[in-house]
């Protein structure tokens, strides 16, 4: 390599360390080690083979080894996942969260969500029945569970939400865009989702932190649950924590493509057709459609 090449090198190199001065909030330099995305989503994989025993693996542990197979896999759970969640403490620098506390509340939170984990079971096997009643498409449960992103985003949704709520930073987001990768289906770990949620197709679909969700709601590909406005402080900050995104009470349909923004509430079995444009609520039976297509007559012209 010539010394102009070593030169030119030596430029790059210090520029970009200039970068890491002047732009410092795009670097992890100090304070400990960052949360590792690839170890949470690894984490999230194990526990999705947790609540799908014998799915999600290539080989199937026999029936005399199942407790040694599940005790193994939720230790080992258990120990990575209450590591990162003390790294993600550490990183939010709150001063009243030392090396003791963070360590204890880590520990806490990840045997708070494995001991979770038989009522979330519970949960999806009724989001399940949702999908089986309500795709004639759907030929069993094991199709469901295998093939069906709808499904594996409510999973992970149910299961970082338990985190989401002891108020455990950034490693529940982390978890639900470990779905949003693989499904296309973006779901904040604050939404508070009830029994019997079907996602349909998924691809596209949007749900936002403030989401309420009721009983036996089904949404097809492209919904959104969004947020109309941002309001801001004195400062012209962004005011944080208020609730801006809809409710939508007990059996809603919601079309592909549909848009609901703000604080709204969609009544109780109310049908909101695709593409629609929502900013206030509608009553309880209400049926919201845009105008149906137009026939229109084409007439070929052939050119002299």
């Amino acid at each position: 390599m010539s010394a102009d090449q070593d030169l030119n090198r030596g430029g790059i190199v210090n520029a970009i360390l200039e970068s890491y001065s002047e732009r410092g909030e795009l670097a992890h330099l100090e304070g400990g080690d960052a949360p590792s995305r690839q170890a949470i989503w690894e984490i999230v994989e194990d526990l999705l083979r947790i609540v799908f025993p014998g799915f999600l693996d290539s080989s199937l542990p026999h029936a005399e080894e199942i407790r040694h197979w599940t005790a193994e896999r939720v230790s080992s759970v258990e120990r990575r996942l209450a590591a990162e969640i003390r790294r993600a403490l550490r990183l939010s620098k709150d001063p009243s969260v030392d090396v003791e506390e963070g360590s204890r509340r880590a520990w806490d939170a990840a045997q708070l969500l494995l001991q979770a984990i038989p009522s979330v079971r519970d949960q999806i096997a009724k989001d399940i029945d949702a999908a089986f009643e309500g795709d004639p498409a759907a030929t069993s449960v094991e199709e469901i569970i295998l093939a069906y992103p709808g499904l594996q985003a409510i999973a992970v949704q149910r299961l970082a939400h338990i985190l989401y709520l002891a108020e455990v930073s950034l490693v529940p987001r982390v978890m639900t865009e470990y779905a949003h990768s693989r499904t296309g289906i973006d779901i904040h770990p604050g939404a508070m989702i009830g029994s019997r949620f079907f996602i349909d197709h998924g691809t596209g679909v949007v749900i936002g932190e403030t989401s309420r969700i009721g009983n036996d709601v089904k949404i097809y590909q492209g919904v959104t649950l969004g947020a109309r406005s941002f309001p801001k402080d004195a400062e012209g900050q962004i005011v944080k924590g208020i609730k801006r995104h809809p409710n939508i009470e007990d059996q809603v349909t919601i079309y592909s493509g549909a848009t609901i923004l703000g604080n709204i509430t969609i009544g109780a079995g109310s049908v909101i057709g695709g593409n629609v444009w929502l900013t206030s609520g509608v009553p309880p039976g209400t049926k919201i459609m845009i105008r149906p297509a137009q026939k229109m007559r084409f007439e070929n012209h052939t050119d002299e």
